[in-house]
């Protein structure tokens, strides 16, 4: 068995982890319906989602074409970043994270746990304004695989997917209403997501930022284990031409 070393020195089969270039494999394979590709670099559509990748950082050929992609003075989120970006490019933001893996995470769904479609998105957009657990648009719930709670007919949580690729996807947007947090429904919806993903024979997997240390730890007590941390990176295209 590969194994890698993770916190405190304990083992992580390598061959559980997602790959490096996940997020350029999401977008060039399972959920390239939404997204848009020029050469070396690919986007979600604006209204899905605000990230996008490269299939290598390092050709100049690749940033231009992402540059082609977002427009002048166009943003978009890459991770991991591994290289400057060229020059003319700016950073919008920088936030530490770490991957969890969910491999031999349990998951289970409730009955009162209900699925969310289009007829939902006001509703869901209100309670990402309410709770701000990172970037949702207005068509992140065509992704599929989103679940939530509510009460007596209010939304109060929600969880879903986001990445994806033919061996993992990414638990994604997990939010509950400030006036409901420490009932554990977090954890009862991460657990219908996770529940759906394993159904489909993949491995569940997520991201948080590395301050969060409050959802880290109800994620390690799920089961989930850091496989990586990394920076989050905003980058904005060239006002003009690159």
């Amino acid at each position: 068995m590969s194994e890698v070393s993770g916190p405190g020195g304990s083992a992580i089969d390598a061959t559980s982890l997602p790959p490096i270039d996940l997020v350029w494999q999401s977008l060039s394979g399972p959920l390239a319906p939404f997204a848009h590709r020029r050469g070396g670099a690919v986007i979600l559509d604006a209204e899905v989602g605000i990230f996008g990748a490269l299939d290598d950082q390092h050709d100049p050929a690749a940033w231009r074409a992402l540059a082609d992609l977002l427009g002048p003075a166009g943003a978009i989120g890459l991770f991991p970043l591994e290289v400057p970006a060229p020059p003319g490019w700016g950073e919008t933001f920088r936030l530490a994270g770490v991957q969890m893996v969910g491999e031999g995470v349990e998951g289970r769904r409730r009955s009162d746990v209900l699925d969310m479609g289009p007829g939902d998105v006001d509703d869901v957009l209100d309670l990402v304004e309410r709770t701000r657990p990172g970037p949702f648009a207005r068509r992140t719930i065509e992704l599929g695989g989103y679940v939530g709670l509510r009460d007596d007919g209010r939304l109060v949580a929600l969880s879903g997917r986001r990445l994806a690729t033919d061996t993992h996807v990414e638990v994604s947007a997990v939010c509950v209403d400030p006036d409901r947090r420490r009932g554990g429904l977090a954890r009862v919806l991460v657990e219908a997501v996770v529940a759906g993903i394993i159904e489909e024979g993949r491995v569940p997997m997520l991201h948080a930022a590395a301050s969060n240390t409050n959802a880290i730890a109800l994620y390690e007590a799920m089961g989930f284990t850091i496989s990586r941390r990394f920076d989050f990176v905003g980058v904005q295209a060239p006002a003009g031409d690159t």
